[in-house]
């Protein structure tokens, strides 16, 4: 299933990664290299402590290679200072967690406004982002519940219309339904799926999970810091 129009948007050209323990040094990724077209549903998956989780957060801008090189819509985000990555990330990748990140405290219209705070839209503008990103993962009624009035598949939803309110180029997602019984797990899926199809959302998910991985385009495996398909 060909999900792509051709163009790269995710290119990791040789990138390495470490993590400090004491006093071993430990490698996670080893010059590894991974290009996903635009358009993409790709599925990372592999045992614990592979990496995957590292090689997202690498692709997101949330964490930094040791060496390499990471290009996303043809930006190298290791050349941007802290302020232009953040400013980068807020606009162009959205994040979908396995146990969703939302504030107890907040709606779940105001958990889907959050990264919205940090742009200058009208507040008229924001309402409808908001409002318009909720109704799409099926929560248009729900929005001024609280989490604890939420299911986990609806906290979930709640998370995706977070991911997706300042309409983002990638979706990076790991693990989004690996906190889920059977039947949200499904559901999210579907919604993925959508996202991609209908949305030409890229995405990039970690999953442990066989059923999940079938909605991608793509499943590559990734152990020892290395990938094969």
């Amino acid at each position: 299933m060909a999900g792509t129009n051709g163009q790269s948007m995710i290119t990791a050209k040789n990138i390495s990664k470490s993590y400090r323990r004491d006093r071993l040094e430990i490698p996670v990724l080893v010059n590894l290299t991974l290009t996903v077209p635009e358009g993409e549903f790709l599925a990372l998956m592999g045992p614990s402590g592979s990496g995957k989780t590292t090689l997202l957060n690498l692709i997101a801008g949330i964490d930094r290679p040791d060496s390499g090189q990471v290009l996303v819509n043809g930006v190298d985000i290791g050349s941007l200072n802290e302020s232009a990555l953040a400013r980068w990330r807020s606009g162009n990748v959205g994040f979908i967690f396995q146990f969703y990140n939302l504030l107890p405290v907040l709606t779940a219209y105001e958990n889907v406004e959050l990264p919205l705070l940090l742009t200058r839209l009208p507040r008229k503008e924001k309402r409808e982002h908001v409002e318009a990103a909720l109704k799409l993962v099926g929560l248009g009624d729900r929005m001024r519940h609280y989490p604890r009035q939420l299911s986990g598949g609806q906290e979930q939803r709640v998370a995706i219309a977070r991911a997706i309110v300042t309409d983002p180029t990638v979706l990076v997602a790991d693990e989004p339904t690996g906190d889920l019984d059977k039947v949200s797990a499904h559901d999210i899926m579907v919604l993925l799926e959508r996202l991609n199809r209908e949305y030409k959302k890229t995405i990039v998910m970690v999953t442990h999970d066989p059923r999940a991985a079938e909605k991608a385009h793509k499943v590559m495996h990734l152990d020892k810091g290395e990938l094969t398909t």
